[in-house]
């Protein structure tokens, strides 16, 4: 997910450099939301799991929730 992430942003950086301004928003739509549900949706199983921790909340935000 890092990794993906990164490189959305690399490509955005470029299309934003070249003007590009559709590809760049189109680039982060696609990169950005679906790795934002998995988060949200492991947040969630991460809530029936064990108990609630704000550290847990706080690292799917950041997009490191699969490192937990």
């Amino acid at each position: 997910f890092m990794s993906e992430t990164a490189a959305a942003l690399c490509l955005s950086a470029a299309y934003r450099d070249e003007g590009d301004n559709m590809w760049r928003v189109l680039t982060l739509l696609f990169a950005l939301v679906p790795c934002a549900l998995v988060q949200l949706s492991l947040h969630f199983i991460h809530r029936d799991v064990s108990r609630d921790r704000p550290l847990v909340l706080l690292l799917h935000l950041l997009q490191l929730g699969p490192l937990v």
